[in-house]
């Protein structure tokens, strides 16, 4: 057993998909089929693959982070390890007692009330009566539900339902707490509140197993994640090293599907270099284009960066026909909003080709993911190449929070 506390073996989850015949018969016809005795034909079944040989170990006292594209198996692994699945081929071993939070309202009789629910999943996870009672103004306070606790939870918003259930999954003292995507239904205050929880579960050196698509709180609030695609485990380890591996073969996925669409599309002006034009990614004339773009850190090309680091670009400029006074500007924004973080342009010397490069010392910004956008144009209407949402980094950062992460200083004096 050693250090881990949940071990997967060579785990294979299959589910059998069954295929019906459609087809029109007549009242004669099954007669005669009856009669004769004779059974309906039947198509062979096939099954569907959710997970593909993954072996992975989550540590004891760590918080575990899943991601993963929509049908990757993320939630079937999650079940598997809970036990509401049996795995078709390996072993998943568990060495400590599950509260977990898989789907909303999972485990909830609709017709009883928020206290009835209270009592009967604390029952369902192991604890007695006694302990349920101990524990009960505690699990309501922490709800906030006030009057509806005693109300069917038939009558609960989405909202409701994730508060009372993080309240029950967290104060009934499990060594391993599952959440699968529940807590994006709550509000801003919920969010906050159940991080902070969360937080207390890893300093009290829980075990905490996590499904999330934002990249950021996979990065801030994991020690070790893994990555799943089409039930193959394609990463695991660092989540830092992780969420870059899964950046990359996102934005390459994005790129492959752009192409097709621009070769169906047949686009008219298309850039000589560098990734096709598309509305809202790539557009300009292309009389002169930015192509070979590259992030760089200190060492080299670099997509995951310290707040104190070194943050490079470099991208090849290019002309073929008549340009006046180009000018690059770089934009450096968030990735959820697209708020504007940074904004700098330079004027190009005259030459048919050159080599473009920007440094910021100190990158400066806090834990996130963001984009590196360009502009080049002239004194033209018309923009010469315009690259969005092309190319992205990540922030990680140990200390505080925000977009800033700004040189400081602390200071107390007595008195």
């Amino acid at each position: 057993m050693g250090d881990d506390i949940i071990v997967l073996r060579g785990v294979s989850k299959s589910f059998r998909k069954s295929t019906i015949r459609r087809e029109h018969t007549t009242l004669k016809t099954e007669l005669v089929r009856w009669l004769k005795r004779q059974k309906r034909p039947e198509l062979p079944s096939t099954s569907i693959q959710a997970l593909k040989d993954v072996s992975l170990s989550v540590p004891r006292g760590k918080t575990f982070g899943l991601v993963g594209r929509n049908g990757s198996g993320k939630s079937t692994l999650l079940k598997l390890v809970t036990g509401i699945y049996a795995p078709t081929a390996g072993r998943v071993e568990v060495h400590g007692r599950i509260s977990a939070l898989l789907e909303l309202g999972a485990g909830f009789h609709p017709d009883f009330s928020g206290r009835e629910n209270i009592l009967v999943n604390g029952i369902i996870l192991g604890m007695s009566r006694r302990e349920i009672r101990d524990r009960m103004e505690a699990i309501i306070d922490f709800s906030e539900l006030g009057d509806f606790i005693d109300e069917p939870v038939r009558t609960y918003s989405s909202g409701m339902f994730a508060r009372l259930a993080f309240a029950v999954a967290t104060h009934v003292d499990p060594e391993i707490l599952i959440i699968d995507e529940i807590l994006s239904v709550g509000d801003e205050h919920f969010n906050r509140k159940s991080t902070a929880k969360m937080e207390e579960f890893r300093r009290a050196e829980k075990t905490t197993l996590l499904v999330t698509h934002d990249l950021a709180t996979l990065q801030r609030r994991c020690d070790v994640a893994a990555w799943l695609d089409a039930g193959v485990l394609q990463a695991s380890g660092d989540p830092t090293q992780v969420v870059a591996a899964y950046r990359a073969a996102v934005a390459e996925s994005e790129m492959a599907a752009v192409e097709q669409h621009v070769a169906r599309e047949r686009a008219p002006v298309q850039p000589r270099s560098g990734p096709p034009a598309e509305p809202g990614r790539r557009w300009g004339s292309f009389e002169a284009e930015l192509s070979e773009v590259q992030i760089r850190g200190a060492d080299g090309p670099q997509h995951v960066f310290s707040p104190d680091g070194v943050f490079r670009v470099q991208a090849r400029y290019a002309r073929y026909g008549t340009v006046a006074r180009p000018r690059v500007e770089v934009t450096i924004r968030t990735e959820g909003n697209g708020a504007l973080v940074w904004s700098g342009s330079e004027e190009l010397p005259g030459g048919d080709q050159s080599v473009v490069r920007l440094e910021l010392p100190r990158l400066g910004l806090g834990d996130g993911n963001y984009w590196v956008d360009f502009t080049l144009s002239g004194e033209g209407p018309e923009p010469y190449d315009v690259q969005r949402g092309l190319h992205g980094f990540a922030v990680r950062s140990e200390s505080g929070g925000g977009l800033l992460a700004p040189v400081h200083r602390w200071s107390v004096e007595p008195g």
